[in-house]
């Protein structure tokens, strides 16, 4: 038998009736023909009620039909009944429409109260914390560890890093330490020209660069390059169950992979730093000396009587902590990766903004430190 259907529309309820066999390789009704058919009168339609008593053999595409009147009815706002469905059927369009169901509340499934979410953040940000704790707790136990072994340590491993995290980062930091130290002897060149002190322009590029911008460039550019670059070998090394393996040959992973790292960065960050305040130092002098016609020696001598030793040691203590935040930020998302690729890349981005959110709160301290403390 045929298939076809019936539509009529009575009192706001489109009722569909469909009759004969729907198989596949037959040429079987679409919704639009019902449409078709109450065309002029659907405006008046607030119910759907589709009728599958008179159905004979079927096959997906009776399921196909009753998709399109569930979806013209959800596109409306309006109910949809089924009557009297094969028991396979109503069973499959269930599970159809339970799972559009779910995704279409998913959005407003996951939204929760505001106390409750704020309680759930604060819960959130005590478990960081007690994971923090307890890997630098860990790191303090290995450099322990190596103390008394420091035969065993990588030392290879660790030279290894400082080539990549140091030798190969000079091109990077060298280029954006010198634009930095060109932009601000430039903003301060529009600053100081107005009261005939040009020459000041050094003082504030020299100790803006050596106390600030040197430290703080660096370790960024080392967040995003070198974190993000221990985060994801030590991702792909939890994925491939390298890390599972250290641990059932009786090898700490702190030791072996976590130390040799955070032992490079304490040693490049900070020779890094002195080469960045060197680079910015010199583009505030191509500033000072090309464009607001300070003469050579003069720049020099402002910006040596700007600088003394307190300034660069700051620098120097700022830098040494930012090399171990990156490094033990790099270190620690690599090791809570998840065991994907998604997971990986999710962990190399979670160490670049832990590693910058970090130095910025620990800059702000530094100042306030400095501050007290005269320095």
């Amino acid at each position: 038998m045929d298939s076809r259907i019936k539509a009529e529309v009575a009192n706001g309820l489109l009722r569909v009736t469909v009759v004969g066999d729907w198989p596949l390789e037959r040429r079987v009704p679409h919704w639009k023909e019902v449409l078709k058919r109450i065309r002029g009168r659907e405006g008046w339609v607030k119910a759907v009620a589709v009728d599958a008593g008179e159905v004979g053999e079927w096959d997906t595409s009776l399921l196909l039909f009753l998709i399109q009147a569930n979806d013209y009815s959800a596109k409306r706002g309006i109910p949809c009944r089924m009557e009297r469905l094969p028991e396979l059927v109503r069973q499959l369009l269930e599970q159809r429409v339970g799972d559009g169901a779910a995704k279409a509340a998913a959005p407003g499934a996951s939204r929760e109260p505001f106390f409750a979410a704020i309680g759930e953040r604060f819960l959130a940000g005590q478990r960081g914390l007690v994971e923090w704790a307890a890997f630098l707790g860990e790191c303090v136990l290995g450099i322990c560890r190596m103390a008394v072994r420091w035969r065993k340590f990588r030392w290879m491993d660790s030279f290894s890093t400082m080539q990549q995290a140091g030798a190969m980062a000079l091109p990077i930091v060298g280029l954006i330490s010198f634009l930095v130290g060109l932009i601000l002897a430039y903003q301060a060149a529009i600053q100081m020209r107005q009261y005939g002190a040009e020459i000041f322009v050094a003082n504030l590029v020299g100790l803006s660069v050596v106390r600030e911008m040197g430290p703080m460039m660096t370790a960024v550019i080392l967040a995003g390059r070198t974190g993000a670059a221990f985060a994801a070998q030590i991702g792909n090394m939890k994925m491939n169950e390298e890390i599972d393996a250290l641990e059932t040959l009786g090898i700490q992973p702190i030791d072996f992979l976590v130390l040799p790292r955070v032992l490079a960065l304490l040693i490049m960050v900070p020779l890094l730093t002195v080469y960045a305040n060197l680079l910015g130092v010199l583009g505030g002098y191509v500033v000072g000396v090309g464009v607001l016609d300070i003469a050579p020696s003069a720049y020099w001598f402002q910006s040596r009587e700007a600088i003394d030793v307190n300034d660069i040691a700051s620098g120097l203590i700022k830098s040494v902590t930012f090399g171990l935040v990156i490094a033990a930020a790099g270190c620690m998302r690599g090791l809570q990766s998840e065991r994907s690729s998604a997971g990986v890349g999710r962990a190399a981005t979670s160490a670049v903004v832990t590693a910058i959110f970090l130095i910025i709160v620990l800059d702000a301290l530094f100042a306030v430190l400095f501050e007290q403390l005269g320095i």
